[in-house]
């Protein structure tokens, strides 16, 4: 369901979760409103293995926003989808631009075998009919990562994550640099979100004089009616071979330390 804001300031997010799986490399997505549907599947990795089970679940201030496992025994998915920022606001609150709140993500193994994993992030704005809106910059979109045991993936990253950063698009990818046990969790990717308070400054002016000398002044604010989306994509991928199978799932090549660390070749 979409918010609005008064005055026309961004206040709507759209959430849904959204699921994929293949043997040996599992994926999902949670988006930050429509039904949950499939759109990451892939088969580029199929390990000739028993994999048992291997599962994911996305972890939004502390409780599930989502999560994909599966039971190779009995060959099923087990699945559920939530919604990221449903309960960041407090009730009857709205968004305010220029506050910072709470937005912990992190990652648990939900499965029974050791795991590598990777988390995606999207940030960008749409209009009221879920266009996206590339005229608006997903950096005012202000997404707070830790470092803490993440590795940002540079060549993939195309969003704003640190002072002085110049880029301004809306993807960020990150691998976690160690071995993920079963019900362990990751360290925080993120831990807070503003919507940066300079969009209230982002205003065009029209002026227009009549016949009678008389002038209008009209305001137009540049994100009125604009609305925010955070999408978070979590894929795993089983220790097994790892460096080819994260090579053949992922697309990027790592080195794998006696201990399981794992170091992006950048």
């Amino acid at each position: 369901m979409n918010k609005r804001k008064n005055k026309g300031l961004p206040a709507a997010l759209r959430t849904t979760v959204l699921f994929g799986l293949a043997i040996g490399c599992l994926g999902f997505s949670a988006v930050g409103s429509t039904r949950a549907a499939l759109t990451y599947y892939s088969e580029t990795y199929t390990a000739q293995i028993d994999v048992q089970s291997i599962g994911v679940t996305l972890l939004e201030n502390g409780d599930g926003a989502g999560y994909r496992d599966y039971t190779h025994g009995d060959n099923e998915w087990n699945e559920a989808s939530g919604e990221l920022l449903a309960g960041t606001l407090p009730e009857g609150e709205e968004w305010q631009p220029g506050r910072t709140y709470r937005e912990e993500l992190a990652v648990r193994n939900s499965g029974t075998i050791e795991e590598y994993v990777r988390i995606k992030l999207y940030k960008y704005w749409t209009d009221e009919d879920g266009n996206k809106r590339t005229d608006l910059s997903p950096a005012m979109i202000d997404l707070n990562l830790t470092g803490n045991h993440w590795i940002l993936d540079e060549r993939a990253t195309t969003a704003n994550v640190r002072e002085g950063d110049g880029r301004d698009g809306e993807r960020i990818v990150a691998y976690y640099d160690g071995i993920l046990a079963p019900g362990e969790e990751t360290e925080l990717f993120a831990d807070t979100i503003t919507i940066d308070g300079r969009i209230a400054d982002r205003v065009t002016e029209t002026r227009e004089t009549d016949a009678n000398g008389w002038t209008t002044v009209t305001t137009v604010y540049e994100y009125d009616g604009a609305m925010f989306v955070l999408e978070a994509e979590v894929d795993a991928v089983q220790t097994h071979n790892a460096a080819d199978a994260i090579r053949s799932a992922w697309g990027v090549e790592v080195t794998l330390e006696e201990d399981g660390a794992l170091r992006l070749v950048q």
